[in-house]
This record gives structure tokens, C-alpha cells and sequence, in this order.
């Protein structure tokens, strides 16, 4: 089938080098325009024209989904299907019916849980065990298309939004085009979902990271594993804001009846290789590995050496 691919960052590189390598024919790749990315902030090409650069495929960029000159350049194209695969925008509803066959997307999650721009992340940060990829059809209403395909993958204890993203893009590959032979077979099914069970899954924003010490330390675990790489998990300690960028659960003993309670956020312990703060329920962290803003990450034991850090300090939520 003659198929135009829709897609932007290193997550939908799999799926398009995947439906290169099929049978059917790439016809045109639309991705989102140059911006300026990674530390430097140079302006650069997203990681899906790349590839398509590099193949010779024509690449369309538009700054409006609803461009006359897109469109008209799209339906000369005249594509049997669209696929789609974290292209980044909304597409409106002119450009679903372009294609004989509409459009089709490639979902991070088991929908209808977690709709919206960050499954992944999302899913992590819930203490999710299980997520997956579903295949569906894109309508006007966000990710609430019928499933053409899709399959679970678990999330290990230890995964991060960094580790899980490319399993999940690499499954997410195969059963895409798995459900262009199905449609262009014939063969294909939609199933509706059950919109009764929809969760959502905003896009991230810095505040996302700010940590509320009060709950339990499984819970801000699981926000500082969801949270990398981008935007991190985030704490204030004497004005200064710091980026968790690994941590774990410890064990707390049991309590006596000559313990004090910690605050929330307190340092109970801050020596050598180890700095256990104090969260909510009788919980307690290990910060790992930290980043003051601006500078490098730091080992717990070098965090340790350069400062003069005792236990009874705080974490706090904001800078004072």
C-alpha cells in the first residue's frame, strides 16, 4: 500500500525503518519543523527526517495541519493509509480522511489507559507493572479510536522512561506494520474500547517533577524513574534546586516508643555513600545520584564530600 508516515522523535524511527523494509511503499514523511534542541539549543533536524533524509523520501514539515499547500501536496501523493507514530500534533479532521484508508497510530499504552501525549511516563510514575503498545484508528476524539492490535510489556522494577521507551518503540514497529498487511489483506478488526475505563496522560511539564515528600518513597521513586530523562524529579535543599536522577527504597526500622518522627523531606542519614531522606509513612529514600541546577551529576559520596550536609536538614518544596 502507498502510505504516508507521520512522525517525529527517535520513538517513531523503528516503525518507519520497519515499514521501509516491508512491502509497502513509503510515498512521504511528514514531521515536525527544525527546532532547537539539546543543550546547546542549535536548531536541528528531528530524528525522523533524518532517516528519511538519508533514504531519499520527501519530507514535508508544516507549521499548520490545516495548510492548504500541505494538503494539496499530501493528495498528490494519493496514499492508500496514513501511519503515525508520535508525530506531536493534532491532526484535523481534513487530514484523517486524506488517505483511502485513514490513519492509523501507534500508541504507548494499553488504551484506554493513558491517553494523551505521555504514556510512558505517565504509566511509570503510577507504579504501573504493565504497559504495552496499541494499533488504532485515529478519530477526532484523542486516542479513542477502535484497536486494531496491541500487546503488553512489562515494566521492570528497575525501569526508567529512558530504558522502557525504546521496547516499547521496537514492539510498537512490528505490529504496525503487522496491521498494514492486516488492512491491506482485508483482514483487519477494530475493536472499540471501553471508554468507561479512561485514564489520561498529559503532556509533562517542569512542575511534574516537584516533589511532595509527604508521600510514600515507593511513590516518588516511581516519579523520579518516570521523570528520566526529562523534565527529573526535583527537590530544594538551602536555595539550591536538585535534580534527582537516581534514587531507591530503603528499609525504615520499626518504630519505638523513644522515636521521633522525621518531617517530611528530612536527612536522616548523610555519610559517606549514603543519604536517606524521610518521606511520608514511615518511608524513607536513598538519593543515588543528584545534580545541582547547572552543574554535573554527582555520586551520593561526591555530593557528600563537597558539602558540609548533617542529618536534620530538609528538603523542601520551593526555593526559601
Amino acid at each position: 500500500m502507498r502510505t504516508i508516515f507521520f512522525g517525529t522523535p527517535a520513538f517513531a524511527v523503528p516503525t518507519l525503518e520497519r515499514l521501509l523494509a516491508s512491502s509497502h511503499e513509503v510515498v512521504g514523511v511528514v514531521t515536525q519543523p527544525d527546532r532547537p534542541r539539546g543543550r546547546g539549543q542549535r536548531v536541528s533536524a528531528s530524528p525522523v527526517k533524518t532517516v528519511a533524509a538519508s533514504q531519499g523520501l520527501t519530507v514535508v514539515q508544516p507549521e499548520r495541519m490545516k495548510d492548504t499547500d500541505f494538503l494539496e501536496a499530501l493528495t498528490v501523493m494519493k496514499p492508500d493509509l496514513g501511519v503515525v507514530a508520535a508525530y506531536g500534533k493534532f491532526l484535523p479532521d481534513a487530514l484523517l480522511e486524506l488517505p483511502r484508508l485513514g490513519m492509523i497510530n501507534v500508541h504507548a499504552s494499553l488504551l484506554p489507559k493513558y491517553r494523551g501525549a505521555a504514556p510512558i511516563h505517565r504509566a511509570i510514575m503510577a507504579g504501573e507493572t504493565e504497559t504495552g503498545i496499541t494499533i488504532i484508528r485515529l478519530v477526532h476524539e484523542m486516542d479513542a479510536g477502535p484497536m486494531l492490535r496491541w500487546e503488553a510489556v512489562p515494566i521492570d522494577p528497575g525501569d526508567t522512561s529512558a530504558s522502557l521507551e525504546p521496547r516499547l518503540a521496537d514492539l510498537g514497529a512490528r505490529l504496525l506494520v503487522a496491521t498494514v498487511d492486516d488492512l491491506d489483506a482485508g483482514r483487519a478488526t477494530g475493536h472499540e474500547q471501553d471508554h468507561d475505563q479512561v485514564t489520561l496522560a498529559p503532556r509533562l511539564t517542569r512542575d511534574d517533577g516537584l516533589i511532595d515528600w509527604t508521600k510514600t518513597a515507593q511513590e516518588i521513586h516511581d516519579q523520579v524513574r518516570g521523570l528520566h530523562p526529562w523534565p527529573h524529579a526535583y527537590s530544594w535543599l538551602d536555595a539550591v534546586r536538585y535534580l534527582l536522577l537516581e534514587t531507591a527504597v530503603v528499609e525504615t526500622p520499626p518504630p519505638s516508643s523513644h522515636d521521633s518522627q522525621p518531617v517530611a523531606g528530612e536527612v536522616m542519614e548523610a555519610a559517606k555513600d549514603r543519604l536517606i531522606v524521610a518521606a511520608g509513612q514511615r518511608t524513607a529514600l536513598a538519593l543515588l545520584e543528584l545534580q545541582p541546577e547547572g552543574r554535573r551529576p554527582l555520586t551520593t559520596r561526591a555530593f557528600l564530600a563537597g558539602r558540609q550536609l548533617r542529618a536534620g536538614a530538609v528538603f523542601q518544596h520551593h526555593a526559601s
